[in-house]
């Protein structure tokens, strides 16, 4: 099987380097000349919570010839409509797309390629990008994991091998239900990376401060608010039910929440946010695809999005310059976090 990771940045790179070392044909793809040169030249230097060199086949997108059994796309959702236009003559008579992109890139990917070869993918693990061709891996090797759907039409089989090449770098589970482990996600990449971002900081330094910490619970049961006036039914992640676990209705369920927070995401605290990542190098993040989505379907259906609104609000102001990403920046939500709630103290 034929495959490529088109945007193989800091995640596509480790993604590149397990696949390789496991025997997967596969091309690196990727716009930034200095990380492609640096991965022919040295391989891809992997560190962080592991240590590995792997030799890997890298490219610039005007190079790409031929076609692909499956692209794994891992470009930031921006210019969804360009990208996938662009891959999809490479993509072979069954190849399929499969998006490890945030948010909800599905439905958009779909209506271009159609939804029988459109396949979503979460991402339970992170990795940043140090130097061109050296990325670090931030999470526990042993939390490492994928939740793959497809929407409807793709083959079984298709899915099925899928899984098998994902399967040579971590566990992948199938999900029926693709839209709520997208959901599921959405929620945590809205509190920790959205949050992250606004303070300038690693999910850990979201989970281990008590303004951050009180902040993300509040966002979370925000998301759960939106996605449960949408349809939607959420997914475990890596086992666990974050609605039984986070969502609150009385004072103590919320206490005992910011006290479970740091246990929950011990193993991947160490992860810098993709968007702050972004802001650092100088990039447009993509804050509007994350927290924005929440206040979308939240004016859509009805359900007040106050954290989330005001964290897009801030991103825009760090993108703009107008505003540093930095731990002070958390008394902008003071009045949120310390606001009354409609809660039981029961």
């Amino acid at each position: 099987m034929k495959c490529a990771i088109y945007g193989a940045g800091s995640l596509g790179t480790v993604l590149g380097a397990y696949l390789t070392e496991g025997g997967i044909d596969v091309d690196l793809v990727n716009r930034n000349r200095a990380h492609v040169e640096a991965l022919r030249a040295h391989g891809a230097v992997v560190t962080g919570t592991v240590e590995k060199t792997v030799r890997v086949r890298a490219l610039l997108p005007e190079e790409m010839c031929g076609t692909y059994d499956v692209v794994f796309l891992m470009t930031k959702q921006l210019q969804n409509a360009e990208v996938v236009t662009f891959l999809k003559p490479f993509l072979g008579e069954d190849g399929v797309l499969v998006t490890l992109q945030n948010g909800i890139p599905e439905p958009g990917i779909a209506e271009i390629l159609g939804q029988a070869r459109t396949i979503g993918c979460v991402v339970e693990w992170g990795a940043s990008l140090e130097a061109p061709g050296r990325v670090r891996l931030t999470s526990d090797p042993n939390a490492l994991s994928f939740h793959m759907g497809g929407m409807p039409g793709v083959p079984a089989e298709k899915l099925a091998a899928v899984q098998s090449v994902l399967e040579t770098m971590c566990p992948v589970a199938i999900e029926e239900n693709l839209s709520g482990a997208r959901w599921s996600k959405l929620l945590i990449n809205a509190a920790f990376s959205g949050i992250g971002t606004v303070i300038g900081g690693t999910f850990g330094d979201v989970t281990d401060h008590s303004l951050p910490r009180k902040l993300a619970v509040r966002c979370m049961k925000e998301c759960i608010d939106v996605g449960r006036a949408a349809g939607v039914t959420f997914a475990p992640v890596q086992g666990k039910d974050v609605t039984k676990l986070f969502y609150y209705r009385t004072v103590p369920k919320r206490i005992f929440a910011e006290l479970l927070l740091p246990i929950a995401m011990k193993k991947h605290s160490g992860i810098v946010p993709s968007m702050l990542q972004d802001l650092r190098n100088g990039k447009p993040c993509e804050v509007d695809a994350i927290n924005g989505v929440v206040c979308g379907y939240g004016k859509r259906f009805g359900v007040s999005t106050p954290i989330n609104g005001r964290i897009v609000e801030t991103i825009h102001a760090e993108q703009s310059g107008a505003l540093a990403p930095k731990p002070e920046n958390i008394e902008r939500f003071r009045d949120l976090i310390e606001r009354k709630e409609s809660v039981s103290h029961a």
